[in-house]
């Protein structure tokens, strides 16, 4: 296995005038065997610097890291990596067998090893039971299914998986989640996975790299990401409904604008004054719409508490200890 080290990268298209900067010198260090989680809104430059790593993209500087070699100019056959993209892209006239197969008959190796190769990764992946089938008979779970096979019969130093759940409908994408941690709790090897869906970055990651616009805004846990967001961005891009950011809060501070989540407001007599818009039921909890002054306002509350009628006015408090305070001009965490 192997780490990757990301050094002052940045990407840049075209030339003079032309010349567009997409990645903004992202640094970061992902550890052995670790599974690290790249998230972001669309056109953030995740895949891109996912791609640079691949070795799909050219650097425009700094500089890429597998294990103990420098990989800016090696060719992505040499980087030993192994990529499961969005679409699959699995042959549709082999067998489940033949698509995991594939890249291992063309490098030479022995077909009993192949065999061996292939077997293991299907029993994995619950797999074996389809390996005679075409990508037609499969549903999508279970073609990325393969796709992952095919990426795991290669033994490489880096899995790199770019938005490979976006395809599958929500239980799917539970279901999928589920089974590429368990993958990498039984092999262990360094990942970077790409995603535009916090919910899915939350629940796969050992840390998270937080992209905005070419930035690195965050690199750590889900659990300091969530707790202690680096920047504004970060606090209303993490979480679902996401953070409150206040301006003009009750007794907030000057320049600064005030963070709080909607689990940490309560409906206290001495609290805000909240003018109710609506209300959305969320199985066991609910969420309440609601007006400060001209600032919107989210209260997650629990099941069994009171249901406020839309136009109806309610009082909430902030939890003095769950407050965050955020620079009102650059968005950084005071």
């Amino acid at each position: 296995m192997a780490a990757i080290t990301i050094k002052n990268v940045i990407k840049r298209y075209g030339k003079g005038r032309h010349e567009l900067q997409v990645i903004h010198g992202v640094n970061a260090e992902v550890k052995d065997r670790e599974f690290v989680v790249i998230v972001g809104p669309s056109g953030c430059g995740k895949s891109t610097l996912l791609r640079m790593v691949a070795g799909l993209e050219e650097i425009s500087e700094g500089e890429i890291s597998i294990g103990d070699r420098v990989v800016n100019d090696l060719e992505p056959a040499e980087r030993d990596i192994a990529m499961v993209f969005q679409n699959y892209a699995l042959y549709p006239h082999m067998t489940v067998f033949d698509n995991m197969a594939y890249g291992l008959r063309i490098k030479g190796v022995p077909r009993e090893e192949i065999k061996a190769r292939v077997d293991k990764a299907a029993g994995i992946l619950e797999l074996s039971a389809l390996l005679q089938r075409k990508p037609r008979q499969l549903s999508g779970g279970q073609r990325q299914r393969v796709a992952m096979g095919r990426a795991i019969v290669r033994q490489p130093q880096v899995f790199l998986f770019d938005e490979p759940l976006s395809n599958l409908d929500a239980k799917l994408r539970a279901q999928t989640r589920l089974e590429i941690q368990k993958l990498h709790r039984e092999l262990g090897i360094t990942s970077l996975f790409v995603t535009h869906d916090q919910v899915e970055a939350m629940t796969l990651a050992e840390r998270m790299l937080v992209m905005n616009a070419g930035v690195m805004e965050q690199f750590g846990t889900p659990e300091e990401v969530y707790h202690r967001p680096a920047t504004t961005f970060v606090a209303s891009f993490i979480g679902s409904p996401p953070m409150n950011l206040l301006k003009d809060a009750p007794g907030g501070r000057p320049g600064a604008v005030m963070g709080i989540r909607p689990e940490h407001l309560d409906v206290r007599a001495d609290g805000w004054e909240l003018r109710v818009e609506t209300t959305e039921l969320l199985g066991a909890e609910r969420l309440i719409y609601g007006r400060l002054g001209h600032e919107q306002i989210i209260v997650r509350s629990g099941e069994g508490e009171p249901v406020p009628a839309p136009g109806s006015t309610i009082r909430v408090a902030p939890r003095e200890d769950r407050v965050h305070w955020f620079d009102g001009a650059s968005g950084k965490r005071l």
